[in-house]
């Protein structure tokens, strides 16, 4: 390990850097040039924004998109539509239309400019580090107050080099590399870094490769991954018409990282993310044989017309296996209309392909949830339990051409097997000349003095954000739930069509909180307000996964005021700060043990713990066990006010 010098992280992070010194572990600041919101998220970002009494967002660009719920089974989801094309017009920001196409590649696309930062309410925004930008996830009151005009505040990473080269052998892509990345590391190895891709393999990737690859750097806790603004990212912008929004933007011939790693791309083979997360990594052909009822094809890990019209190719004059659904979910009207124009749209179609909206919707559990206990093997980025909206479900994270064979065979395939059985070779397929660029569901800001005049449309499941109370000197409450280590933000507010239309209504979508883990957890929850609140415990790792800030919310409506946990995932660690729950970590991560649910906890001197100047250490007393147990506290100054006052809208609005 070395020090980083020289590299493309940090040349974007200095560009924007207003406060903070670039030292790993120290916070930071940043400028925000462009911010994404999306619809699971915008609609809190939205009355945020209403809560800041901002007049106008003052960020380069700002986009809306509607993605993720667009499966209207009822008012709900068009009510929201509604109420977030009103805040866009309002409020000055692009706004993308339901159908339109899933946020980051759509963002790529369109607006993704090298050396831009991007703030995102999704954790999937790193994404947009393939085209050399500093993209990072985080949750929605981040967001909103990058769209005020306010720096975003983060932990400076450590810088991860990571060294590619040779060439992907046939039957293997891009989401290979990244498979490899979390069989190496898991879940956790990723966290407090940022990951750079360098050296001669990159020119063989594609700049949508390396969307697949970023995309999933999220899935490995990292802060965010970034690629080089080079030839590729010239090639991609020139296609759909940007070509001078291009600066190139490379390491230094002798740039150092903090940590280093090395991928041979020739040595790698299809790989697989088995049930029921994306760091059980195997080998296609060490699980080889597993039936198969269905395999879904699309969402923001396999977003490029290779990775669509791959599959089309495989399939042709062939039919899907008896039993198998064939999913094709398409991630923009833009790659619709060029399969269309290619003829790959017929091809799945022939086969036994069905072809739904484009956006995200399986991948969060909106349409198409498994048969119960029936393996899915799906291109998406995750595979959390109870994610694709079904209990009891079996989710496989693959590559197109892993899913396309399995689809073919009915059983979990090789592909490069099943191209040997039937002596297939691979395909290279040409996207059409010209790429479609489609802007006709992008609807323009307003000019700000019509904009002022717009009213929010409000429907009858929009709620108002709840009120929060500052944070007690000291408190003795009972331990309501403990959770384990990798507890993901799934968990703790589920995705699926059943919760997710209630992402508007704080105290509907409470009563879905972390019953996953414990089905009585909003009931106990509610009854232990009257005795002050309750407090979680947890493992490693805790709020993994999406940046869904309702997973800091719903708990905090429940009467949760601090959580004591052996680590946390950065984006839920921030959310809780964010909406005043206080987010404490174990001295000895053994005392973990020693704690069981219904114990009491007593903490005392909380005030002055989070003081600007303020020990970050504090013991926490057991009174069930006669025990205490020392535990700290991560929070910076700034921080530590928000946590005091209840949440930042309250100390804001102090």
């Amino acid at each position: 390990m070395g020090r980083a010098q020289g590299t493309v992280t940090q040349r974007l992070i200095s560009d924007h850097l207003v406060s903070g010194r670039m030292e790993p572990g120290e916070e930071i600041a940043l400028r925000v040039d462009q911010t994404l919101t999306q619809d699971a998220t915008g609609t809190l970002v939205m009355q945020e924004l209403e809560a800041l009494a901002l007049e106008r967002v003052r960020t380069e660009v700002s986009v809306q998109y509607v993605d993720h719920n667009i499966l209207q089974a009822d008012e709900r989801n068009a009510e929201d539509h509604l109420f977030l094309r009103s805040a866009a017009r309002r409020f000055g920001l692009w706004f993308s239309k339901p159908g339109n196409g899933v946020s980051h590649p759509t963002h790529m696309q369109h607006f993704g400019i090298p050396g831009k930062t991007l703030a995102g309410s999704d954790s999937h925004t790193c994404a947009a580090g393939s085209l050399g930008m500093l993209a990072i996830g985080t949750g929605g009151l981040e967001v909103a107050l990058a769209m005020a005009g306010r720096p975003l505040h983060l932990t400076m990473p450590e810088i991860w080099g990571i060294r590619l080269t040779g060439e992907l052998p046939p039957w293997v892509s891009a989401k290979d590399v990244i498979l490899e990345m979390l069989r190496r590391h898991g879940v956790q190895g990723g966290v407090h870094r940022i990951l750079e891709y360098h050296g001669p393999g990159l020119a063989s990737l594609t700049a949508m490769d390396r969307h697949v690859i970023a995309n999933m750097g999220a899935e490995l806790g990292a802060t965010t991954t970034v690629f080089p603004a080079d030839d590729a990212v010239r090639a991609f912008l020139e296609a759909v018409g940007r070509g001078a929004d291009f600066t190139e933007i490379v390491a230094e011939r002798d740039a150092a990282y903090d940590v280093t790693e090395e991928i041979d791309l020739a040595s790698l083979e299809p790989l697989i993310a088995r049930p029921t997360s994306p760091g059980h990594v195997v080998r296609v052909r060490e699980v080889a044989g597993e039936p198969v009822g269905q395999v879904v094809i699309g969402s923001s890990a396999n977003p490029g017309f290779r990775d669509f019209a791959v599959p089309a190719a495989m399939v042709q004059g062939r039919q899907t296996a008896p039993g198998v659904s064939f999913d094709i979910n398409p991630t923009s009207r833009e790659i619709l209309q060029d399969l269309t124009r290619s003829g790959a749209t017929f091809e799945l179609i022939a086969a036994g392909a069905r072809i739904h909206q484009s956006g995200c919707l399986g991948c969060i559990g909106m349409g198409q949830a498994p048969a119960a206990g029936r393996n899915s093997l799906r291109t998406f980025p995750r595979n959390f339990p109870g994610r694709s909206g079904t209990d009891d479900d079996a989710v496989w994270l693959c590559s197109p051409e892993t899913a396309t064979a399995s689809a073919l065979t009915g059983t979990l395939t090789d592909p490069r097997e099943w191209a040997a059985r039937f002596a297939v070779n691979p395909p290279a397929p040409d996207a059409p000349d010209p790429v479609s660029v489609n802007d006709a569901m992008l609807e323009p800001p307003l000019p700000p003095d019509e904009a002022l005049r717009v009213e929010l449309e409000r429907g009858p499941n929009i709620s108002a954000l709840p009120e929060l109370d500052p944070l007690p000197d000291e408190m003795e409450l009972p331990v309501l739930l403990k959770a384990g280590d990798d507890v993901s933000t799934d968990e703790i507010s589920p995705a699926g069509a059943k919760a997710l239309p209630y992402r508007s209504n704080i105290p509907k979508l409470a009563e879905f909180t972390l019953t996953r883990l414990d089905p009585d957890y909003p009931r106990r929850a509610e009854a232990a307000q009257e005795d002050g609140g309750h407090l979680i415990v947890a493992g490693k790792n805790y709020g993994q996964g999406s940046s869904r800030e309702h997973a800091a919310i719903t708990p905090r409506y429940l009467g949760l005021r601090a959580v004591i946990a052996k680590s946390y995932a950065r984006i839920h660690w921030q959310n809780l700060a964010n909406f005043g729950v206080l987010a404490l970590e174990f001295d000895d991560p053994d005392d973990y043990g020693r704690i069981e649910p219904g114990d009491r906890l007593r903490l005392t001197g909380l005030h002055g713990a989070l003081a600007e100047h303020g020990p970050p250490a504090l013991r926490v007393r057991n009174t069930t066990r006669d025990e205490e147990y020392p535990v700290h506290h991560r929070l910076s100054p700034g921080r530590r006010q928000a946590v005091l006052a209840g949440g930042v809208i309250p100390a804001l609005a102090r």
